[in-house]
């Protein structure tokens, strides 16, 4: 017959103690409120934990503190590589603050938006909103119902971090003027995006300022699909340039030239805006992404700890990047 194994003794937070040379409230700081210790006494902790195989008791603290050690990460589409560097920052800063992240694909649907945040809400002890496309009263319901951040939303009376494009977007307008273009068109993201508002009025707007024609364009659903086969729309329009809501439009719509025959910048110019790694190099606007995750996970456990005093919005801002995509328009 086969003999059990004796199970391993559970090392504990007091062996964790001694070894790092600190007291018991210490440790149990560094896995709950590391903010307010030296960096130092944090990295030294968690080393002597990582080396005596110590880890945390999720269930335990849960009971002691009221509230488990898990948050939620809600995105509208994962496969959109704006998303993956600010899930890998509130992953990184909520590990940091002792909290695992469960990630959850909204499909760009409001309605399980707020299937998926009503579903984990009892595992979780509050949640990151990333871009969300339900509507505001919606929201607004669940930031009373569960500790609640947004990214990329501007709703009043809900902690946020929001991507400022209208620098950087009216600094690609005034480049598009200084080399020459004369009409511009606006290719549009998802209508209930808040971003996409946002980017269609910084473009106008710059747009009067420096004399330029502007036009639009709805791709609905951002995607390099619907890049390409908005190009021949696109070139009934008399412009020379386009500025796309994302990078991915943006990719799409330079593969759509060159099917219908043209040079990009050559013969058209395109700018897109987010920043992300492809081919060719796009002039852009580029965002501070992952500082919007960061703050986000900062904000939120700053709530769990105790209610936000007055309306908590945090900007950042953009600017705009000059590569491969853009040149003085055609000869007429």
């Amino acid at each position: 017959m086969a003999t059990q194994r004796p199970r391993a003794k559970r090392v504990t937070i007091q062996q964790v103690a001694e070894a790092a040379g600190v007291n018991r409230s210490t440790v149990s700081r560094v896995f709950n409120n590391p903010d307010i210790l030296l960096e130092e006494t944090v990295r030294n902790v968690r080393e002597v934990a990582r080396k005596l195989g110590y880890s945390p008791n999720a269930a335990a603290r849960a009971l002691r503190t009221g509230r488990n050690s898990n948050i939620a990460l809600v995105v509208p589409d994962l496969t959109n590589p704006f998303m993956p560097p600010i899930a890998l920052a509130v992953q990184k800063k909520a590990s940091a603050h002792g909290y695992s992240v469960f990630i959850g694909n909204a499909d760009e649907d409001p309605s399980q938006e707020m299937d998926l945040l009503r579903r984990l809400s009892d595992q979780v002890a509050g949640a990151v909103l990333a871009s969300p496309r339900s509507e505001s009263a919606r929201i607004h319901a669940l930031a009373r119902e569960m500790p609640l951040v947004l990214i990329n939303r501007d709703i009043e009376g809900v902690p946020r971090v929001l991507i400022n494009s209208g620098q950087g977007m009216a600094r690609a307008v005034a480049h598009l003027a200084e080399l020459g273009h004369r009409r511009i068109i606006y290719v549009g993201g998802p209508e209930n995006s808040w971003s996409n508002g946002q980017r269609r009025d910084a473009v106008t707007q710059a747009a009067a300022e420096h004399g330029v024609s502007i036009g639009e364009l709805s791709a609905g659903i951002a995607s390099f699909a619907k890049g390409v086969e908005l190009v021949p729309e696109l070139l009934t329009r008399g412009a020379t340039a386009c500025i796309a809501f994302d990078d991915v439009l943006a990719q799409g719509i330079c593969f759509g030239l060159a099917e219908n025959g043209l040079r990009n910048p050559e013969d058209y110019s395109v700018v897109g805006c987010d920043d992300i790694l492809g081919y060719p190099m796009l002039t852009t606007v580029s965002g501070p992404s992952a500082v919007a995750g960061q703050k986000a996970v900062d904000l939120l456990i700053t709530s769990l700890n105790a209610p936000p005093e007055g309306d908590v919005r945090i900007v950042l801002e953009t600017e705009f990047v000059s590569r491969q995509t853009v040149s003085v328009p055609p000869i007429s």
